[in-house]
């Protein structure tokens, strides 16, 4: 079974229509967690991340957002991480990886073994292979 740590960007791509290709290149890894054919792991960080962008940058409203929550919590496939090595973090935080989210999802990455990081960010991606961490290629 494949197993994935999402990005935020991912995530607001999947919701959203801000970019039309990003969302069909991530949508099918949705399904595939949907039918119980992959997992996606999510940290407690990247939804409150997520919630401040959909709340604050897309003016979505509050009780929208709380359904969506929901929705994507008790989804099958998809484990919230509430756990993270802070030593992993603040090893790569603030140098090589200059933001903290990024290098708290790097950590879980790290620690998810056998799984791939889901990002659109090609800078970040850059980052995570020169650390040995496995990233999804939406490349076919």
């Amino acid at each position: 079974m494949r197993r994935y740590v999402i990005d935020t960007n991912a995530l607001i791509s999947f919701v959203t229509d801000r970019n039309m290709e990003q969302q069909q290149k991530i949508a099918p890894l949705f399904e595939a967690a949907a039918h119980v054919k992959a997992v996606i792991f999510c940290h407690q960080y990247i939804l409150t991340e997520f919630i401040y962008a959909l709340d604050r940058i897309y003016h979505v409203p509050k009780d929208e957002i709380g359904r969506m929550i929901k929705d994507f919590i008790e989804m099958p496939g998809i484990e919230v991480v509430q756990e993270v090595d802070f030593n992993i973090i603040l090893s790569w935080w603030p140098d090589p990886i200059p933001d903290f989210g990024d290098a708290l999802i790097a950590a879980v990455g790290k620690t998810r073994r056998e799984s791939m990081v889901v990002t659109f960010d090609q800078k970040f991606a850059v980052k995570l292979k020169a650390l040995g961490i496995n990233i999804h290629s939406f490349e076919k």
